[in-house]
């Protein structure tokens, strides 16, 4: 792989960095503002739970689309799309007339989101070939401050503009973040730099044949399944079962929000440094485990502990953002193990929000989601034991069958 020209690396920094940026602050800034948004138009219950599914549902669209689209028009000009639909849809959700024109916006942004999901790994492979664990950390760090900010100054700024204003605010930060893909998109249609080798038919049916790939899938699945349900349904489940209030329960999720922060600056460096996955794996594993087991045992004793440790595997996010990058020889096996894995791993996601609330009704209480979502995290524990074996996609692929890739 040539190496870069400076100049090209420093812009493509600036537009990894904006939109990592853009990525959470879509995703954050809609649903503290719901209660002042129905002061102008009433939100159904409906509606809020179809847009609680959007993410993991349009990520997992998107991770099957992207990398089709990827190939037909180059990396650079359909990160570019990506931004420039973001933007767009988050203007549209500030003119929001109704319930179903911001739930079409929500979807449009989330959709914009998943394809630049499924892309930032290539990003980060094709410029810091030699830095994949920095820029991994760089980028993921940025979407872990990006998820907890909104929260805390949505209400605020939308109290100083209004709901419109907050997220014409947010909308000016997307559009900020298309400016440096324009520019990177131009010199890389001068340069021809955005075209690739045409893609064999055959780079997916190989990757879905090797057992990192479903490692991987598993890692993803784990760490959203978490993450998405505790974003749904960590405030009533801690009302209900810790007795707190909601003011506390919004608090605590804005620290187990928190959490992602110091896991996206540490686990890309040292998963790039040391090559060894296994120890967090079994981090991930053992704390959240162990949170559970406390909002079961007593939820009361230790509350923050427990919000804590459940906040412990999303480290599988950043993690599985970096052993896409690490675990791939090549630009096209990257876009198709990405794409593929976050397809089916948003996908398996999105089931636990509703295995949560669809147990809570049948059952009158939380233990019963509880327990199943403990099962969904002892899934990283075989991806651990396949993942520590370290080889690239394309070796074990050849090992597996003896041929070349």
């Amino acid at each position: 792989m040539t190496r870069a020209p400076a100049g090209r690396v420093v812009l493509a920094a600036a537009a990894v960095v904006l939109l990592a940026l853009t990525l959470r602050l879509a995703v954050a800034s809609l649903s503290p503002l719901l209660t002042v948004i129905e002061r102008d138009f009433a939100v159904p219950a409906a509606i809020v739970g179809l847009i609680g599914m959007a993410p993991p549902v349009a990520f997992a669209v998107s991770g099957m689309v992207t990398p089709a689209i990827e190939r037909r028009l180059g990396l650079e000009r359909t990160v570019l799309i990506a931004a420039i639909l973001g933007a767009a849809m988050l203007a549209l959700r500030a003119a929001a007339v109704d319930a179903g024109s911001l739930l079409a916006a929500t979807a449009g942004i989330f959709a914009a989101v998943g394809v630049a999901n499924v892309l930032l790994p290539t990003v980060v492979k094709k410029y810091f070939p030699a830095r994949i664990g920095l820029m991994t950390t760089v980028y993921s760090t940025t979407m872990a401050v990006a998820t907890f900010v909104p929260p805390l100054v949505a209400v605020p700024l939308s109290d100083a503009i209004g709901w419109r204003g907050s997220f014409t605010t947010w909308a000016g930060v997307a559009v900020a973040a298309v400016v440096p893909w324009l520019l990177l998109s131009l010199r890389a249609r001068a340069s021809r730099a955005d075209v690739v080798e045409e893609p064999r038919a055959s780079v997916l049916s190989r990757v879905v044949r090797v057992p990192q790939t479903w490692a991987l899938v598993a890692t993803f699945a784990v760490n959203s399944s978490v993450a998405y349900s505790m974003f749904a349904w960590m405030p009533l489940l801690l009302i209900d079962v810790a007795g707190v209030d909601a003011a506390e329960a919004g608090g605590l999720l804005a620290i187990f929000s928190f959490m992602g922060l110091p896991v996206s600056l540490v686990v890309p460096v040292l998963v790039a440094r040391l090559g060894r996955t296994t120890p967090f794996y079994v981090i991930a594993v053992v704390g959240g485990l162990a949170g559970i087991g406390g909002l079961l045992v007593a939820p009361a004793a230790a509350t923050v502990l427990w919000v804590v440790l459940i906040g412990i595997p999303p480290l599988l996010f950043p993690l599985a953002l970096t052993l896409f990058g690490l675990r791939t020889r090549s630009h096209e096996t990257t876009v198709a193990l990405s794409g593929f894995v976050q397809s089916v791993g948003y996908g398996l996601a999105a089931l636990m929000p509703l295995t949560l609330g669809l147990t809570r009704e049948l059952t009158g209480g939380w233990t019963a989601g509880l327990v199943i979502l403990g099962v969904v995290i002892c899934a990283a524990a075989p991806a651990a034991v396949v993942m520590a074996r370290r080889e690239s996609i394309e070796d074990a692929w050849e090992r597996r069958t003896g041929r070349v890739w």
